[in-house]
């Protein structure tokens, strides 16, 4: 039988007390710096995602600050961490603070969850760490802990187990200590309860856990649906001339939307030399360019999606042909040297690391 409710709590922020994690968030009740810390840190490991923290502290010290930003920038700090929507969220929820509520964040759960990019999870974790509102969160370490404890075998991949698990947690988490409780939760699933091979011997809970009483570890949760991952084939055309290269923001709400990278023709594989000759003749009606570096092929690794990519660099030896170029492509020419500071997905920054111009 699984612990009784206010057992369960107990042991669980007596656990924490003695094993948690010292992180800058954690040392306050700033409601900005919270919602910054779990912005961050959603698909994000935390050794990740602490420098970014500190840099996004360091630079925008204030929801104003940010708020003040231009998206470019905000988008160039968060370079390298992934789901960039996360970041023009983010910048987009500042205005509105900043604008609609005097940059203050609002106080309860029902209020967060009306600005961009703040869900429930995000929301509850606001709610009671900054203002000591007595709502659970629900993430991935949550579900496992309270799976394997009391033994619920709802399939997580359905919408509508939430539910299930936030009436659990209600009845779970402590009036006095809500922000403490979905801490420690968290940090047991992270730390403790892990995906693969928990200590179950010295758990707190190995005398009462209904999936180590019942050699369930493994089983729980349940999650019955699987990503379907897509390939995709980026074809990408570097056209140089002199010093500059043609870039642009990628658009029509695909991934990487507002970063930077090159003329990109997507196909059901990658182009040969062959291929590329052809594609770069229907865009360049005269001969004056070279085809000078074909590159191997890079494979970045997104949630939904495996991207295989190839690079084409084209030297352009007219002005009129560059010019030419930037008007059919609608990109823009950018110094190869000031490449390094504007917003682009890993998978350009790993090239222009790799490339000697």
């Amino acid at each position: 039988m699984a612990e009784s409710n206010q057992a369960f709590s107990k042991i669980l922020i007596r656990w924490y007390e003695r094993h948690k994690r010292d992180l800058p968030w954690r040392e306050t009740k700033d409601p900005y710096a919270i919602w910054l810390s779990e912005i961050i840190l959603q698909q994000t490991r935390v050794a990740q995602g602490l420098p970014y923290f500190q840099k996004f502290i360091d630079r925008f010290p204030t929801v104003g600050t940010l708020a003040e930003a231009s998206q470019e920038e905000v988008l160039a700090l968060w370079q390298g961490l992934g789901y960039y929507s996360r970041a023009r969220n983010l910048h987009t929820c500042a205005q509105t603070v900043a604008s609609q509520y005097d940059g203050k964040f609002p106080t309860s759960y029902r209020e967060l969850l009306q600005l961009k990019g703040i869900g429930g999870y995000t929301a509850a974790a606001i709610a009671s760490f900054a203002f000591n509102e007595a709502v659970p969160v629900v993430d991935g370490n949550v579900y496992r802990v309270i799976s394997r404890v009391f033994g619920l075998h709802d399939d997580i991949s359905n919408a509508s187990t939430r539910k299930v698990f936030e009436e659990r947690l209600a009845s779970l988490i402590p009036s006095d200590a809500p922000g403490e409780f979905n801490q420690a939760i968290m940090e047991f699933g992270a730390l403790h309860c892990t995906p693969s091979a928990p200590d179950c011997k010295s758990c707190a809970f190995s005398h009462s856990c209904f999936a180590f009483r019942n050699n369930e570890v493994a089983n729980l949760p349940v999650k019955t649906k699987k990503v379907k991952v897509l390939n995709r084939y980026f074809n990408y055309f570097v056209f140089q001339f002199g010093e500059q290269v043609l870039m642009g923001s990628r658009k029509d709400k695909d991934i990487w939307l507002g970063l930077h990278d090159f003329f990109n023709i997507e196909r059901e594989e990658l182009f040969d030399e062959e291929t590329a000759l052809i594609e770069v003749s229907n865009l360049i009606s005269t001969a004056n360019w070279e085809l000078i570096d074909i590159s191997a092929t890079y494979k970045h690794v997104l949630t939904h999606r495996i991207i295989y990519a190839r690079f084409f660099r084209v030297r352009i030896f007219q002005s009129d042909d560059f010019v030419s170029l930037i008007q059919s492509t609608k990109l823009k020419p950018i110094s190869v040297g000031d490449t390094a500071g504007i917003s682009k997905p890993v998978l350009i920054t790993n090239y222009l690391n790799d490339t000697l111009f």
